[in-house]
């Protein structure tokens, strides 16, 4: 870069650093930033971020590296991101990849000669029911097909041409056709009344609201099944502070698009839930950590954050209550699918690769900045304003002893009704199948990459944490599919998104990676097997996050449950 454009660069660092108090915290968004405006991260734009923040030139380049929307090479003006994950598959995705080298003139990997697109694969873009689906920089185009490819490749021809005449290039609403907002069945959040919940845990003591919280049984909804209550509990009594309560929507689990529902149809009752926390724990900041490829809600968001304020419900002395003030920001990230684990998303949060971090300390005592923090999945946070108004014992009057109230379900996959439902804990996989249109499954893959394939013969057991846990992703695997092909895209996946950080993760999964193709050979013996279960179960006992250690539970299952579909030779 020649001076001038130095100076300018470092004058817009600075802007955004500045917001953030020069803070560590600062180097994803500036990141972000400048991938998009420039298209790459060169090393005098990595050195001039540096000098701006006070860090080395490795540790801003080793975090451009980790993430995938802020990696460091030059990409074009457009990039083209197609889903590659195993929804898409069955959703016909071969065919629109072949479409989009072709209309492109580029094969994957690849960017044009002009520098006008890039044509690249990613993983889940949380639209599992509306796939194929990609994205174009921060546009999402879903249910492709090879005939729509052209009308969209199209559009970005004709805005690249307007730039270059100079004009404005303008938001062309062809370019986006995807359903943000439609349930498949009547949901519970839709009958709330506004702010009731808020209102009346204003009117209680702040251990009132825990124990309600405790009492009603709820768990975690991300997957992990934790008590909410008892999280709530041990951050309440921390008396460091000041204290945070996050909502973690990085909502990157293949298969799972039920955040994306709520955050677009029924925000205002996620960041009353966030109130109510904060209430709670005493928390003055509440953070929204969205993935990067759900971008496009952001501007939603900070809507219904500013209404929010305007209205008293968030910022200084809500409710009329001296000293209750609480603020809620939107952090985005940059595509990493660990972070949707609690430590790796705090680690990212701080502007650090999102690697996870050794427990304990637990994110209670010791989690953003080192202070006490809550991290609360979306739907999660949006059922507590649903026990406040309507009581304890109506959460728990459905389900099961150890798995209380609803779930919501994120289906997709080889089914006539893909979409997200609600139902009560303990419906049996066969019960879901009927109202779903897929009665015809041979699997069911539930809890998305990391979860098991269910065969047939399992189809009563039911879904409950007593049971089979899973955080709501179900896709529905039709007769007539390869098995190998789920295990090859699952293990292609977990691959691409370990952080590398632990050996049984790095090693293990391309280790299972390789194993899909000796299998589809059927060229083993059978202690080969014997050598892959004992893979599986080092990954699952000494990896250090769960990433490596559920990344193995969907092939293993294939191996156990579909073996006599093995080609053998």
């Amino acid at each position: 870069m020649v001076a001038a454009e130095l100076v300018r660069l470092r004058e817009e660092v600075v802007v955004i650093a500045e917001q953030n108090g020069f803070s560590r915290s600062a180097l994803i968004p500036i990141l972000r930033d400048l991938k998009a405006k420039y298209q790459g991260i060169d090393s005098d734009a990595v050195q001039v971020v540096a000098d701006v923040l006070g860090l080395s030139p490795a540790s801003v380049h080793a975090v451009s590296t980790f993430y995938a929307f802020i990696r460091p090479q030059k990409q074009g003006r457009y990039s083209f991101r197609l889903c590659r994950t195993y929804s898409c598959d069955l959703a016909g995705k071969a065919e629109v990849a072949r479409q989009l080298e072709q209309e492109l003139g580029i094969a994957f990997g690849e960017t044009s000669a002009d520098g006008a697109f890039t044509l690249e694969w990613a993983n889940c873009m949380g639209m599992c029911d509306q796939g194929p689906a990609m994205l174009v920089n921060e546009e999402i185009h879903t249910r492709l097909t090879p005939e729509k490819i052209g009308k969209i490749v199209s559009i970005y021809r004709q805005r690249l041409a307007d730039e270059t005449a100079g004009g404005k290039a303008p938001h062309n609403g062809e370019a986006v056709d995807a359903d943000f907002a439609n349930a498949a069945n009547d949901l519970t959040f839709s009958t709330i009344p506004a702010g009731e919940g808020l209102a009346k845990a204003l009117k209680m003591r702040r251990y009132e609201i825990i124990d309600m919280v405790r009492d009603s049984r709820l768990k975690g909804r991300g997957g992990a099944g934790f008590p909410t209550g008892m999280k709530w509990n041990f951050a309440a009594a921390e008396q460091r502070t000041p204290k945070y309560i996050i909502c973690n929507a990085d909502e990157g689990e293949p298969g799972t698009f039920k955040d994306r529902l709520i955050l677009s149809q029924f925000a205002d009752l996620v960041m009353e839930g966030m109130t109510i926390g904060a209430r709670a724990i005493n928390s003055p900041v509440g953070l929204i950590y969205l993935r990067a490829e759900y971008a496009y809600l952001r501007a939603h968001l900070e809507d219904v954050i500013r209404r929010r304020t305007d209205a008293g419900l968030l910022g200084r002395n809500i409710g009329g209550i001296e000293g209750f003030d609480f603020d809620i920001l939107v952090v985005m990230g940059a595509g990493a699918y660990v972070c949707g684990e609690e430590t790796a998303l705090i680690e990212s949060l701080e502007g650090s690769r999102g690697e996870p971090r050794n427990r304990p300390p637990f994110p209670v005592v010791s989690g953003f900045l080192n202070k006490p923090s809550v991290v609360n999945n979306v739907e999660t946070l949006a059922w507590v304003p649903c026990i406040l108004t309507k009581g304890v014992d109506w959460f728990i009057s459905v389900g099961t002893e150890n798995s209380a109230g609803h779930k919501l379900f994120s289906v997709s996959g080889d089914c006539t009704k893909p979409g997200v439902y609600e139902f009560p804990f303990g419906i049996t996989v066969a019960e879901l199948l009927r109202e779903v249109g897929g009665e015809d499954a041979k699997a069911v893959q539930i809890g998305g990459a990391s979860g098991r394939c269910v065969p047939k013969k399992d189809f009563e057991r039911r879904l409950a944490f007593e049971d089979i846990p899973t955080g709501g992703s179900i896709i529905v695997i039709g007769p007539g599919r390869d098995m190998l092909d789920l295990a090859h895209n699952v293990m292609d996946f977990f691959v691409d998104e370990s952080c590398g950080n632990c050996a049984p993760c790095r090693l293990g999964n391309n280790r299972l990676l390789k194993a899909v193709e000796v299998l589809r050979k059927g060229r083993y013996a059978p202690e080969y097997l014997d050598e892959l279960h004992a893979v599986a179960d080092t990954m699952q006992a000494t990896a250090k996050c769960g990433l490596g250690q559920a990344s193995s539970v969907a092939f293993m299952s294939i191996l156990d449950n579909f073996q006599d579909e093995l080609p053998k030779k």
